[in-house]
């Protein structure tokens, strides 16, 4: 089995026309997230929001949504469906995983070797960091049962376990596949050229070993539009049924990401450190986000607040509002997002 480009989109259509690269830059960001305590903005987040409509077109932006930056694990989905068209045979919960930046909890584990043993390899294969389980709670109960860090606790290796076996069935080399220049992750720069629709601005490596591609933050909302809206069996179509359908497997079974996907009907929502989340919807409304400083707290109340700026319904993004600040043990303040990502109110029926 080998890697067809042409096969990119939908079946039987070229890949699409690739645009320009992103300028590297210092990105202009913009505020995006207040600390507010006691009635007076204690502290700023900045950052920038893109929003898409149905049709593709900015909706609205904040920040500098063109500048070259890393989107991270948010776009391991793109990755995952650069691995399907070439010849990847994973679907459900393993497809979920593959596109993981997941807990290390057993389940996770567990999918991980499954992997594995159906690509012929073990554990010693994978190129991917040596690390703890990612959530705390597994993370400490490791600690107490004095287990050390691994390969297969580390948050990517649901990933790197897929590009094993993908790499097996096109006979191409183990043991380099994280170079730039393999023709595995060759496969994967074209398809994130073709689904963000620009040329990849830089190459740099990622926390977990594996090349990471630089585009722009519009770019990845537009492909994580064109991931939610592809027709049924595509590859595309394939990752987001995976993730939405066994949100827990993309990332854990405490996570806000895998809340939000199971709070928005038909939502596909995916992290990346440094404080980056993309979240779309079936019929291509799409909001990307970067927090500029990389904070956590600000990612999903952010990312929720731009969601209720698409259409979605804010009752339904209640629980992702911003975490409460502190003062002598009661609530005194909140992180909120900024006025501009307040919902639009129509007032045609006012």
């Amino acid at each position: 089995m080998t890697y067809d480009p042409s096969t990119t989109g939908a079946p039987g259509t070229p890949a699409a026309p690739v645009g320009a690269a992103p300028a590297i830059r210092e990105p202009l960001h913009a505020p995006v997230a207040h600390l507010v305590r006691g009635g007076v903005i204690e502290g700023i987040h900045y950052g920038s929001v893109v929003v898409l409509g149905a049709d593709g077109e900015v909706e609205l932006q904040l920040g500098d949504i063109e500048a070259a930056f890393y989107p991270r694990s948010a776009l391991k989905p793109v990755q995952a469906v650069a691995m399907l068209r070439a010849g990847l045979p994973l679907d459900g919960d393993l497809l979920s995983l593959t596109a993981a930046s997941h807990s290390g909890e057993e389940v996770h584990l567990a999918g991980t070797r499954r992997i594995l043993d159906l690509a012929g390899v073990t554990e010693d294969d994978l190129r991917n960091v040596t690390d703890m389980p990612y959530d705390p709670a597994v993370r400490e109960q490791w600690i107490r049962e004095g287990r050390q860090p691994s390969r297969l606790a580390q948050n990517c290796s649901g990933k790197h376990a897929a590009m094993l076996y993908t790499c097996k069935l096109n006979g191409w080399s183990l043991d380099d596949y994280v170079d730039p220049a393999h023709p595995l992750q060759q496969a994967i720069a074209e398809i994130v050229e073709d689904l963000t629709g620009q040329a990849i601005a830089q190459v740099t490596v990622d926390g977990c070993g594996a090349p990471l591609f630089s585009v722009s933050l519009h770019g990845l909302a537009r492909a994580a539009a064109r991931i939610t809206t592809a027709a049924e069996g595509t590859p595309e179509r394939l990752v987001a049924d995976a993730m939405r359908d066994h949100a827990e497997m993309a990332s854990g079974s405490g996570r806000d990401v895998a809340a939000l996907m199971r709070a928005v009907p038909g939502l596909l929502s995916k992290d990346g450190f440094e404080g980056v989340q993309i979240a779309a919807l079936p019929d291509g409304r799409t909001v990307a986000v970067k927090i500029a400083d990389g904070a956590n707290r600000a990612r999903i109340p952010v990312t929720a607040a731009a969601l209720a700026r698409a259409g979605v319904d804010p009752e339904l993004l209640a629980e992702f509002a911003g975490e409460a600040l502190l003062g002598g043990g009661r609530e005194v303040g909140r992180v909120r997002p900024v006025r501009a990502l307040d919902p639009v109110t129509d007032t045609t029926t006012m």
